[in-house]
């Protein structure tokens, strides 16, 4: 393996293991914990079931006609020629300097997603609006997901990459040993893709099972965004939301095209 590119795949490696090895924080286990299990103890559980509904009728909307408008948002086609020169460039020059090129256009989308979604949670929260404003965050979250994708030459339309894309949002947002199921999840549906042997694909079972994900993180913070005021809030979480699907996306994608490097040095 190029020495470039093993140094690439240590430095992935360990960032990935940060994720799915982070412990809590001692004050928000001690402290906040409670508090918030206190609130979610008095959220109806008929809530929870719509929000896990919206959710769901969100990815539907997204994945079959949603993608198209999404798209309105970025020029898909100048993404893809950035990363073709990047990916020329590094061909001609295998470097640190250009793999880093390679991650410049993901950096400067992922600043501009998370911003707007500190200004969607905050203005919705104030307004004190909960469940009209989820397709609107979906689709930042899918914007986020597909910039990143396209960064690192991968398409997002077929089936195989919506499943890997909700499977990214659930490794981003589970926890501890679940988190570590999932992404184990991710990296064997990735090698089936890049290496074309079929999969068995549910992607309903997919969108039912991220959504619920979802709905487990955003609940406590939903119930909050639906009081005026209180609500603002939710730009908070919305940012740290899109940050850790962003993060944990970027390392997924950027593993993804090193390994296809490494096995065209084979």
């Amino acid at each position: 393996m190029d020495r470039v590119l093993m140094k690439q795949m240590q430095k992935l490696n360990k960032q990935e293991n940060n994720i799915l090895n982070k412990k809590e924080n001692p004050i928000i286990k001690d402290k906040i914990t409670p508090v918030v299990d206190k609130i979610e103890e008095k959220i109806p559980k008929k809530m929870k079931t719509t929000l896990q509904t919206a959710f769901y009728k969100g990815f539907r909307l997204i994945f079959e006609k949603g993608n198209t408008y999404i798209e309105k948002t970025y020029n898909k086609d100048n993404k893809q020629l950035a990363f073709d020169i990047s990916n020329y460039a590094i061909g001609r020059k295998l470097s640190n300097k250009s793999i880093r090129r390679l991650d410049k256009p993901s950096n400067y989308s992922n600043v501009l997603n998370t911003s707007f979604s500190v200004l969607e949670g905050g203005l919705l929260g104030i307004l004190g609006i909960g469940l009209p404003d989820i397709p609107l965050f979906l689709s930042l979250i899918i914007k986020t997901i597909n910039e990143i994708a396209l960064s690192y030459g991968f398409d997002y339309n077929t089936t195989e990459e919506k499943a890997y894309i909700l499977l990214l949002i659930r490794g981003a947002l589970s926890k501890a040993d679940q988190q570590k199921k999932v992404n184990s999840e991710i990296d064997k549906l990735a090698y089936n893709i890049d290496h074309q042997i079929t999969s068995d694909i549910n992607l309903e079972e997919h969108m039912k099972s991220t959504s619920d994900v979802l709905s487990e993180t955003l609940l406590t913070a939903k119930f909050i965004q639906g009081i005026p005021i209180v609500g603002a809030v939710s730009s908070v979480v919305n940012f740290n939301i899109i940050q850790k699907i962003s993060r944990y996306s970027k390392i997924k994608y950027k593993k993804r095209y090193l390994l296809k490097k490494i096995d065209n040095q084979k």
